[in-house]
């Protein structure tokens, strides 16, 4: 049986909501709050969108509310084209989002404005972490954990991981990799491209990339493979 050098050990996270009292009616003013509010705020709009059940053509809550409340398509375009992961820090990633509305401001010179009720309102949350209780020591325990724990763990571990580890890495490529010394099913994870699939989709997509590898390894080795949990 496959046996790593330590466990996996699945973490899940709730978030609390926390309102700053900024908001915006208009694009002009959407520019100015992004500039100015906390990076808890775009770390919420942006990074945290995968968390929330999203709409698949947005990749941020900037590029929705332009696209829907403002009707803005082409900018809503070029704000979910922004690839959040390719920054270093928040202060970078917001510094994009102003150049790439300050672009669009110059070719739109009166910005429309939403109806009462239909305002940007800029948030932050407070994310507590906690255990989920599912430990895995193989990549048979791994395919059955996968299909069956929250959203919060694929967002934590597939989506938040990449803020904390960098390179395109994700906990769970990390793992197979460095516990499992898989590194081209490392890689194939990490090809996974964030922003063409729902959590949901993406939790197939893992599910799919790790079972071929579960059936390669059985079919090199034995037809017969043993799963157990302690």
């Amino acid at each position: 049986m496959e046996k790593s050098v330590w466990p996996f050990d699945f973490k899940q996270c709730i978030t609390i909501l926390k309102a700053t009292g900024e908001k915006a009616k208009n694009l002009r003013e959407l520019r100015d709050v992004i500039s100015i509010v906390s990076g808890e705020s775009i770390f919420h709009h942006v990074y945290q969108y995968f968390l929330k059940g999203h709409i698949l053509e947005y990749t941020n809550d900037f590029a929705q509310w332009t696209g829907e409340s403002l009707e803005e398509s082409a900018l809503s375009e070029h704000l979910s084209n922004t690839d959040p992961y390719a920054f270093e820090n928040i202060h970078e990633l917001r510094g994009r989002l102003v150049d790439v509305i300050d672009e669009y401001l110059k070719k739109t010179p009166g910005p429309k404005e939403v109806l009462p009720g239909n305002e940007f309102h800029f948030n932050q949350t407070i994310t507590l972490i906690f255990p989920a209780e599912i430990r895995v020591r193989n990549l048979a325990e791994f395919l059955i954990a996968i299909k069956y724990v929250d959203g919060s763990s694929l967002y934590y571990h597939f989506y938040e991981a990449r803020t904390r580890l960098g390179g395109g890495r994700d906990d769970f490529s990390q793992w197979f990799e460095d516990a499992l010394g898989k590194g081209e099913l490392a890689e194939r994870i990490r090809a996974i491209d964030l922003f063409m699939h729902t959590t949901e989709g993406i939790r197939r997509h893992i599910a799919d990339t790790v079972e071929e590898e579960v059936r390669r390894d059985m079919y090199g080795t034995t037809h017969n493979a043993t799963v157990f949990w302690q």
